[in-house]
């Protein structure tokens, strides 16, 4: 599919179908509007009168203009209050109408949105993001697609002249969320810890970034405890993986995003019962899978920044190796840690991770996880929670996520909690009291940070999605990717 911008004006525009956005209580046609409603003999007022369509946001009237015509159908969609206007609007708004010109049968679609604040480049992005991300469908298991529709060809941004290097950059980002996406939907026998090393230096060759892959005995020489005794029960061999983008200038600063990377959690020997999801645990790895979207994504868009991508990935399953229920595993840090519960392992990859990541001397990092249930609880499916004891992180991250339309909550680091995580026998144990799971399986983390600031994205909730919202389909939604690219390039 080819995204671009047209010099034709909204009257002399030709192709399958024109898409118009009109705003909630306005939708009287006016200037334009008015000439071309008039030249299709008022079709479009009598239609909108008809169905009572008042521009409610993401609501759609389709309209046919006559075989003959150079417009095959219109399509009005409903842009919300003009005073709620924001960049998530123009990119929901954009994946509605991409999907209803598809059901269509529209090979060609242009698109006639307003300007999101006077910022053109922004709102190209964010219409290509919504409609590219919409049009995404994962197919690679099954036989035949389902969809017999034909695909859209072409979409033209009008009135959003000279605008093409906001939409390459929208077709970078989306490229990162579809393999975030991917990864993330892909079951355990078909994305493994040899299959993401593999993903990993194919991202490396192509968009020329350095990797390391640290094996078991590397892991070993580094003293990993709390990785290696999660992943000692698998027989695929744990890949620790570090890819490195840098700038071709001086970095302005230098950053590191880490991913919890368990492709699949059995829950190892507290086995996860009737009803816990296990099916699901493909999912684990939804850090990890953002990771290496991002890595993607920043490969293509090459900012004036270093960036560090590391996952130390495994499985957490079940055999006569595994780590039992009270084992004491000693991470690299020297911290001792009695295992209360081996379904709580994805802190104890990521403790690791974390130690390893806090020694390169970076300006600031962050971890992404699929971490706890507590948190879908406490923020429900479709906001990731943020854990930082840093205000300055806390605030590029929520500035970052503002504009991807991705949601996020800052939560409470109560340092009174890890109390509750203290072991009679070790430093600490992996787990703490039900009450403020997320909260403690942050201050776990905390453990594992010395010098380097720091903020922690619990994504169990937004990584998935039952039925298909906005620019997402049901499944996997590649969660935390555009986040983590804006807040790369944040200042």
């Amino acid at each position: 599919m080819i995204t671009r911008t047209s010099d034709t004006e909204l009257l002399n525009w030709t192709g399958d179908t024109l898409g118009i956005g009109l705003f909630e209580d306005a939708v009287e046609l006016k200037d334009d509007l008015a000439t071309l409603n008039q030249k299709y003999g008022g079709v479009f007022s009598e239609v909108i009168a008809e169905e009572e369509f008042t521009g409610k946001a993401n609501t759609t009237v389709a309209i046919r203009v006559g075989a003959n015509s150079p417009i095959r159908k219109v399509i009005f969609i409903g842009l919300g209050k003009v005073d709620t206007l924001k960049l998530e609007t123009l990119r929901i708004a954009g994946a509605t109408l991409a999907r209803t010109a598809k059901k269509q049968k529209t090979k060609t679609l242009g698109i006639s949105f307003p300007i999101y604040n006077n910022q053109p480049a922004a709102t190209a992005q964010a219409i290509t993001e919504g409609a590219q991300l919409a049009l995404y469908q994962d197919i690679r298991f099954k036989s035949e697609p389902e969809d017999k529709n034909p695909s859209i060809e072409t979409i033209d941004l009008l009135n959003l002249s000279g605008q093409q290097p906001a939409i390459t950059r929208a077709e970078q980002i989306v490229s990162g969320v579809i393999l975030a996406r991917e990864l993330v939907a892909a079951p355990a026998n078909a994305v493994t810890p040899i299959t993401m090393a593999q993903t990993a230096q194919a991202i490396a060759q192509e968009h020329g970034l350095e990797l390391k892959i640290l094996e078991q005995e590397d892991c070993e020489k580094l003293g990993m405890g709390a990785y290696l005794g999660v992943a000692q029960a698998s027989d695929f061999p744990p890949k620790f993986i570090h890819l490195i983008y840098k700038p071709a200038t001086t970095p302005k600063r230098k950053l590191a995003i880490i991913g919890k990377g368990l492709t699949f959690d059995s829950g190892g020997l507290n086995i996860k019962g009737a009803g816990s999801g296990i099916e699901t645990m493909k999912i684990d790895m939804g850090g990890a899978a953002a990771t290496l979207g991002a890595a993607k994504a920043i490969g293509q868009i090459k900012p004036d920044v270093e960036v560090h991508f590391i996952s130390a990935v495994t499985e957490n399953m079940i055999s006569g190796k595994a780590m039992h229920p009270g084992d004491i595993l000693t991470a690299s840090n020297g911290k001792t840690i009695e295992v209360n519960n081996t379904d709580a392992e994805g802190r104890l990859t990521l403790a690791d991770a974390l130690v390893y990541t806090d020694q390169l001397g970076l300006d600031a990092m962050v971890d992404l996880a699929t971490l706890t249930g507590a948190c879908v609880v406490a923020l429900g499916d479709d906001i990731a929670g943020l854990f930082t004891p840093n205000d300055n992180i806390a605030s590029q991250l929520q500035t970052a996520a503002e504009s991807s339309g991705e949601k996020i909550w800052r939560m409470p680091m109560e340092e009174k909690y890890f109390e509750g995580l203290k072991s009679g026998i070790a430093d600490m144990k992996n787990t703490g009291p039900r009450y403020g799971g997320s909260i403690t399986a942050a201050l776990f983390l905390k453990q594992f940070v010395k010098m380097t600031p720091w903020a922690h994205l619990d994504i169990a909730g937004p990584v998935w999605a039952d039925k298909e919202s906005g620019y997402n389909s049901a499944g996997a939604t590649g969660f935390g990717v555009r986040t983590l690219v804006n807040w790369v390039e944040s200042d």
